[in-house]
């Protein structure tokens, strides 16, 4: 009984992480783009469009070259997992940390 409570917990922690897994820009698919909260068919089709053009060299370079995708949706859309060049969305205007 326990192997088989174990087993279905290797399961869900592997469905659960895998849900999360990081997908870079640079390589993902339209249905993958699409799948992520915040993109939709018309931000999807800017992207690919700016990737075929020349790849994105950071979120500095996305974010100025594909109308639509700013800070907030950067963080969103890092957040779910993608990253440009295998890194996640920084915002450059969040506070430095203070020690007391």
């Amino acid at each position: 009984m326990q192997a088989m409570a174990r087993f279905a917990t290797a399961i869900v922690s592997s469905l659960v992480s895998a849900s999360v897994c990081a997908l870079d820009i640079q390589s993902a698919t339209e249905a993958e783009l699409d799948s992520l909260r915040g993109m939709g068919p018309s931000l999807t089709a800017k992207v690919l469009a700016a990737r075929a053009e020349k790849p994105f060299d950071n979120w500095a370079d996305l974010m100025q070259r594909v109308n639509g995708i700013r800070e907030a949706t950067a963080q969103r859309l890092s957040d779910q997992g993608l990253t440009v060049q295998g890194l996640a969305y920084k915002s450059p205007h969040k506070p430095a940390h203070k020690a007391p």
